[in-house]
């Protein structure tokens, strides 16, 4: 036999439950009917054998099990019946609605919708009797039932199947989103930092030629002292950039770096894209007076993750305020920015988790450190906090 048609566990616990109930209700003289052509009791265990070798066929070849157990079915009408035959058929015409071939579920329920009304009708006009109707609600049951139960958890499983099928291609898509976002981002703060560079390269080239040309001590020594400058800036962005160059990055025009003296505009610009949603967007700059400009990689990683933070405030963000808090202390910025966590009314723009990688990379890139998520702020609301540390001096290295 071939190893396709080897019945599976569950049929051989039908078919051997099945026959051991029919032996059991023989043995205890339970028949269904009485009166057949073949009277002998021995006779009505033939039927019932029948229908259980179909239930061994019931899933690997649902088509041999239905043919052999309506031969069954028709044969135990001949006999003085048993409920086990019945009751086995049923899962047999249960089992070939929802393993067979697509055609055939499509067929049975009709095929047997048919079959019980002709019965009833045919019944019905024989014995001129309304309890005639009954033999067409058990003919309704043994058949029809199972067969459109069947199609129903075929059509389930299906259903099922498709959905998960689907819901695995959205997540792929998804993990293809986020890693083609990443990899954009990356290569953006590769140019941004490959710019940078580039203006130190530039000023040490311009300050060694005037220390080179012009003979005066004071003016070789501020040259010497802006060139060691800029080449130990130049050198620690450097060491930052060579972690994300990579090729086929495309060449992008430069442009100049923004910095915190930009915020003022940036926050008046979130508040009128906020206006609709209920966003009232405050910088609070706690920083002292005196503080002067800090390093282009501070400046601009700090702008970045205060407009990132915006975004995702105009986009998720609750009715409410939304707070840009920046500190300097120890010679570390502190960027802060604070909005109401939760859902508000209209149309949202669905989020990929770039944005968090992104700024999360550039805190990591300075050796700050970041945090983001929503904590409980005392009054009963909900927060969504991102807080960056970034130190403003790059830190000393081992020799």
């Amino acid at each position: 036999m071939s190893t396709s048609l080897r019945p599976d566990r569950d049929a051989v616990a039908l078919a051997v439950s099945g026959l051991l109930g029919g032996l059991l209700l023989w043995r205890l003289g339970l028949h269904t009917q009485g009166g057949r052509p073949f009277s002998a009791p021995w006779i009505t265990l033939v039927p019932v054998t029948a229908m259980a070798a179909a239930e061994l066929l019931r899933r690997n070849a649902p088509r041999t099990a239905l043919t052999i157990g309506v031969l069954a079915l028709v044969a135990d009408q001949f006999t003085r019946g048993s409920l086990a035959t019945v009751l086995m058929f049923t899962d047999v015409m249960y089992a070939a609605a929802l393993y067979g071939t697509p055609a055939a579920a499509r067929r049975l329920p009709v095929a047997t919708l048919l079959v019980t009304v002709a019965s009833t009708i045919g019944f019905l006009a024989w014995f001129r009797r309304p309890e005639a109707l009954l033999i067409g609600l058990v003919i309704g049951l043994v058949s029809f039932i199972p067969a459109l139960t069947g199609v129903s958890v075929r059509s389930h499983r299906t259903a099922a199947d498709a959905a998960r099928l689907a819901a695995a291609q959205t997540a792929r898509l998804a993990e293809m989103d986020r890693i083609q976002a990443v990899v954009a981002e990356r290569a953006r703060m590769a140019r941004e930092l490959h710019d940078m560079v580039a203006n130190h390269l530039s000023a040490v080239a311009i300050h060694s030629t005037a220390a080179l040309s012009i003979d005066d001590p004071e003016t070789s020594r501020n040259a010497l002292k802006v060139i060691r400058e800029n080449s130990v800036e130049g050198l620690a962005e450097m060491r930052r950039l060579i972690g994300l160059l990579r090729e086929g990055g495309e060449d992008g025009a430069p442009a100049a770096a923004p910095t915190l003296a930009s915020l003022d505009s940036l926050v008046e610009q979130a508040n009128v894209n906020g206006a609709a949603g209920g966003l009232v967007c405050v910088l609070e700059d706690a920083r002292p007076v005196e503080a002067g400009p800090l390093p282009t990689p501070v400046e601009l990683a700090a702008y970045r993750i205060v407009q990132e933070s915006l975004t995702n405030a105009l986009k998720h963000a609750a009715p409410g305020p939304v707070t840009v808090r920046l500190g300097l202390a120890d010679e570390v910025l502190t960027v802060e920015v604070t909005s109401v966590s939760g859902s508000r009314p209209g149309p949202t723009a669905p989020g990929s988790g770039a944005g968090l990688v992104g700024m999360r990379e550039r805190v990591a890139l300075l050796g700050g450190t970041f945090a983001a998520g929503a904590e409980p702020d005392g009054g009963g609301t909900t927060l969504w906090r991102v807080r960056a540390e970034l130190p403003v001096r790059e830190r000393e290295s081992r020799e």
